[in-house]
């Protein structure tokens, strides 16, 4: 076993106009100043990193990680989230995704992909120019519109949907497996890879390729109603991320899962900062800690009530006080009455 690293935060949602939030430099020293010990990196923001150049030179490379050290912190992971979504897009949601995109790209949607793609193969490379051996992204979406199948799926739907997934992700691992970085699909509502049985169709269309991991948060599986900690049981192989996010799921006579769409307030599931939701994260600390989960602990904050400040001020100390230091000896050590092998035979009677 091993001590989990952190606590971490991930940048995207505090990213903003007025200082400290709109510069690398400057959200640094806030982190830090809360407690925070590594970020973890939006690579679409350009106010934190240049993907490509991140990618193509050591020395720029180099000069983000001294930044970031000067401010007393570690990058603990990159995330291309938005780009990765972008890799698989249905025609359905061409214009809510072109946003994603810079302009050049939109109403184009395979220039699109194409740009995502390399977005994703930059990311590989600037992760190795990093030191760093994780890295954060979405799988995209081809089949989500089925996701609840009325009108009846056609059969072979599914199959084809993943063949394809595959097909267009396959480059892309192999790209990270060839620089020597672990990619880690979040598993979300909105992607065709959303829960366990939908990472395993994927995990089989690739091969069960070495690099298809998985960033683990346990908010999204009480949204489904899903076991987190099962879930743990079952991939702590694939797991090398971790996002620390707070969730609750009231159902009601009214409303479930799917929430009526109603805004984030009104859900019966929503996330919550951390604390206060319902995710049991002593749990949760636990059994990473004892599968030796080696990565880092890192706050994603998403709740609709409470202020993002008060939840980083607060974040920071939860997951200090959630890591478990792991012991370097067994609690009743102290009884060892010694052992070899001819006392242990005897003991047998053989």
């Amino acid at each position: 076993m091993r001590t989990i690293k952190g606590p971490g935060i991930f940048l995207a949602q505090f990213m903003g106009d007025q200082p400290p939030f709109n510069d690398l430099r400057s959200i640094c020293k806030w982190a830090k100043g809360l407690g925070f010990i590594g970020i973890q990196i939006p690579t679409w923001d350009s106010r934190c990193i240049d993907l490509q150049k991140a990618a193509e030179s050591k020395t720029y490379a180099e000069e983000l990680k001294g930044l970031v050290g000067e401010a007393g912190l570690t990058i603990t992971e990159l995330s291309t989230h938005l780009q990765g979504q972008l890799v698989a897009v249905n025609p359905a949601y061409d214009q809510l995704f072109d946003g994603f995109a810079p302009p050049e790209y939109r109403n184009n949607p395979k220039e699109r992909t194409a740009w995502a793609v390399q977005q994703l193969k930059y990311a590989a490379k600037a992760s190795q120019n990093l030191g760093l051996t994780a890295h954060g992204t979405f799988s995209g979406a081809l089949l989500w519109h089925t996701v609840y199948p009325w009108p009846q799926r056609p059969a072979g739907l599914v199959e084809a949907g993943f063949a394809e997934l595959a097909k267009r992700w396959l480059p892309i691992l192999d790209s990270f497996d060839d620089h020597g970085v672990d990619l880690c699909y979040e598993i979300h509502p909105g992607e065709d890879l959303h829960d366990g049985v939908s990472y395993e169709r994927f995990l089989a269309n690739v091969n069960n390729h070495p690099r298809a991991c998985l960033l683990y948060d346990p908010s999204h599986f009480v949204l489904q109603s899903m076991d987190y900690l099962a879930y743990i049981d079952h991939y702590h192989e694939r797991i090398k991320m971790f996002h620390v996010k707070d969730a609750e799921f009231n159902p009601t006579g009214k409303q479930g899962v799917y929430g009526g769409y109603q805004n984030w307030v009104e859900r019966a599931g929503r996330f919550r900062s951390l604390g206060d939701g319902q995710v049991d994260f002593k749990s949760v600390f636990s059994k990473l800690t004892a599968y030796d989960f080696a990565g880092w602990a890192v706050m994603e904050w998403e709740c609709a009530i409470k202020h993002p400040e008060d939840g980083a001020r607060e974040g920071a100390p939860f997951i200090k006080d959630h890591i478990i230091r792991v012991t370097e000896k067994a609690f009743d050590d102290f009884a060892n009455t010694g052992a070899d092998d001819a006392f242990n035979r005897s003991i047998l009677g053989i």
